[in-house]
């Protein structure tokens, strides 16, 4: 009898696996713990070792998602048709029978309504933006429109995930995550992946911000987004406990990363590594964020560009400057979510009031960047999970609480920078900005698009999960190479 040698054939499965990752675990904590040396003259903090596939237009992406869905109708989609036929039935040929959420499947009249505010054209370009948007109307020329969005998702939850993973039920990476784990990060300070969330003052809009919108799914946890919060400590439990200085937590940190490091030796499981790198991690932003948030060095000409609410922690103005500096410090991924626009009961009072707490902070963010120097290689994308109805939801006669249900079938988002083409409109919807009427552009397609721009083959950045490969885009996506620079 050999015991050593009984205790090799008897091992498990769990055992088996556990042991033979335990070098790769190795290298990997290696690596965390002398990066430079790992690192040599790469700027990039992990990544994949093929990644980029070809040479990249952005080096960052910053998401401005608006939860509830901005209406096209009223804000880009300039439709003459609409305006004359306002109160009228809209034909049944282009309704088509569509689906329609709940709201508004069982209402028989469906009076098509005009925009609450005039569209008009501007720029060089000619992009029609509502009067309810006039600092984004100011820099449509730094903008691509794209008219033609559809997907087939007609509920919130659903949609987000779908736009943000791929597909439409939680469980896959988010963008985010699959940009981080291909790309790595240009920072070490900071997480690769940054995600703050905010909503209107007036609480009217009931969506939640699910964790899976930013979560890591079947990649290691280490990919999964930080929520920086609007209250308190951007981070929980990021400063050191009274009483505690920086140089014992440096020593606790030591002595609690050697004993996760024998734990890693002993199994090669990733998620000890993700352990190690996230203490490290928040060691370092106990530096970084202090700075990062100290508003008092940006002069007061910026402040003024985000407008009034900038210095209220948490809000939308705030958030769009904390991408900016967030951009600046290499944070590959900034998703900002803002709730809202799901107005199916207050379209005349809450849109005007949506339309002023964000324009001027987004289109302050296209502008100073763009100062910087930094809008070439960051790329920006303004966009709900769909759109809106041209028809109405409730009664034309109560216009109180008119407004417009969910609408999947075409609507429109903007880009700017990063290698997109700058005063552009592609794609077009039909006269009632019900359907796509020209050049379709899937959630799918608009993810092959991004990680084209990145420098990433979309059909090659793969993960094998439960027996196959997964990607961002699904089994679909076409890169639009027209709104390509």
């Amino acid at each position: 009898m050999n015991p050593i040698l009984d205790a090799h054939v008897l091992q498990t499965r769990r055992q088996l696996l556990g042991r033979s990752a335990s070098a790769l675990g190795a290298a990997a904590l290696g690596t965390l713990l002398h990066e430079d040396t790992a690192r040599g003259d790469s700027t990039a903090n992990g990544g994949l070792p093929d990644l980029p596939h070809h040479f990249p237009k952005a080096k960052r992406v910053i998401y401005l998602l608006h939860n509830g869905a901005p209406s096209h109708v009223d804000l880009y989609d300039h439709k003459p048709r609409i305006l004359e036929w306002h109160g009228k039935q809209i034909p049944d040929e282009v309704q088509g029978g569509r689906r329609l959420s709940t709201m508004t499947s069982g209402q028989t009249a469906r009076p098509v309504l005009k925009p609450l505010a005039p569209l008009r054209p501007h720029g060089e370009s000619g992009a029609w933006v509502s009067d309810l948007l006039p600092h984004t109307a100011a820099i449509v020329d730094d903008l691509c429109f794209i008219k033609s969005m559809h997907t087939d998702q007609v509920n919130h939850a659903p949609a987000i995930t779908h736009f943000m993973t791929g597909f439409q039920r939680p469980g896959r990476p988010s963008m985010g995550a699959w940009l981080t784990y291909g790309l790595g990060s240009d920072t070490q300070e900071l997480p690769g992946f940054v995600v703050m969330t905010s909503r209107d003052k007036e609480a009217t809009c009931g969506q939640i911000f699910y964790d899976y919108y930013w979560g890591n799914g079947f990649l290691p946890s280490k990919y999964q987004g930080v929520k920086f919060r609007g209250v308190g400590d951007p981070v929980l439990y990021l400063s050191n406990p009274q009483g505690m200085s920086r140089a014992v937590r440096r020593g606790l940190l030591d002595d609690l990363a050697r004993l996760n490091e024998i734990k890693l030796n002993e199994f090669g499981d990733p998620e000890i590594a993700t352990r190690i790198a996230q203490y490290e991690m928040a060691y370092r932003m106990q530096a970084s964020v202090p700075d990062l948030t100290d508003f008092s060095n940006e002069p007061q000409h910026i402040l003024d560009m985000y407008g009034p609410d900038v210095t209220r922690t948490g809000s939308y103005a705030y958030n769009c400057l904390m991408a900016r500096r967030l951009a600046e410090r290499g944070v590959r991924f900034v998703q900002l979510m803002h709730a809202g626009w799901d107005q199916h009961r207050n379209l005349t009072t809450q849109l005007a009031i949506q339309c002023q707490d964000t324009d001027a902070p987004s289109a302050a963010l296209v502008t100073d960047l763009k100062q910087r120097g930094l809008l070439d290689d960051t790329l920006i994308i303004w966009g709900g999970e769909f759109g809106r109805t041209p028809f109405l939801q409730g009664k034309i006669e109560d216009r109180a609480r008119w407004g417009r249900d969910h609408h999947p079938y075409a609507f429109t988002i903007w880009m700017a920078g990063g290698g997109v083409q700058p005063g552009l409109t592609y794609g077009s919807s039909d006269d009632f900005a019900h359907n796509v009427a020209e050049n379709p552009v899937s959630a799918h397609d608009l993810q092959a698009t991004i990680l084209h721009l990145l420098g990433i083959d979309h059909e090659r950045l793969t993960y094998r999960f439960q027996g196959r490969h997964y990607r961002l885009t699904d089994i679909a996506g076409n890169v639009v190479g027209p709104v390509l620079a």
